[in-house]
């Protein structure tokens, strides 16, 4: 027997892609992205308007006194207290960026790279917690540095995480006994 050798005279080969379709799909995508993007922006834009009552940011005194604490790592953002999910965006508060701390008799002086400084004056302090979380941001139970101060007759909640997190408790127990502190000299 021999075997029979078939021809492929009718076969045809694997249709080409359609690169209109493909295109036009891709650059409908960009544009839902950009889309999306754009109203991102504009709600951001919004919430600073919406926010826009807020004070300027207090700046540091000239001379804040010899630092108690000091502490590099990360600035979260800020959100009206207690409601972690209500971020503030007025003046700079809403964006994330590398942080540095000093804690001293004067206040709380916050240094951001690329970002608007700002001082917390110990008057304005309120309490100061480790929280697991705050506008986006959620870590371990204890892995954020929550200090509540008043600002323009709101209080707010802004949150820090250092690059050694267990300074935070050292933190928590030096802004709440500064708290104290005024507050016993205050009532006299």
């Amino acid at each position: 027997m021999t075997p029979v050798i078939l021809l492929a005279a009718d076969q045809k080969s694997a249709e080409v892609t359609d690169w209109a379709a493909r295109v036009g799909w891709v650059v409908g995508l960009l544009l839902f992205v950009a889309l999306v993007y754009w109203l991102m922006r504009e709600g951001w834009k919004w919430r600073g308007t919406l926010q826009s009552d807020l004070p300027e940011l207090p700046t540091a005194p000239s001379a804040p006194g010899a630092a108690r604490l000091t502490m590099t790592g990360r600035y979260h953002g800020s959100t009206t207290a207690g409601q972690w999910l209500d971020r503030i965006v007025a003046h700079g508060l809403g964006t994330r960026s590398r942080v540095e701390l000093t804690l001293t008799d004067a206040g709380l002086d916050v240094v951001r790279p690329g970002a608007s400084d700002f001082f917390i004056p110990v008057g304005a302090l309120r309490e100061a917690v480790l929280g697991k979380g705050i506008a986006g941001k959620v870590l371990t139970e204890g892995g954020l540095l929550v200090v509540t101060w008043e600002h323009g007759g709101r209080l707010i909640d802004s949150g820090f995480r250092s690059d050694h997190a267990a300074e935070h408790g050292a933190w928590v127990d030096a802004i709440n006994s500064m708290i104290n502190k005024s507050e016993t000299e205050g009532a006299r």
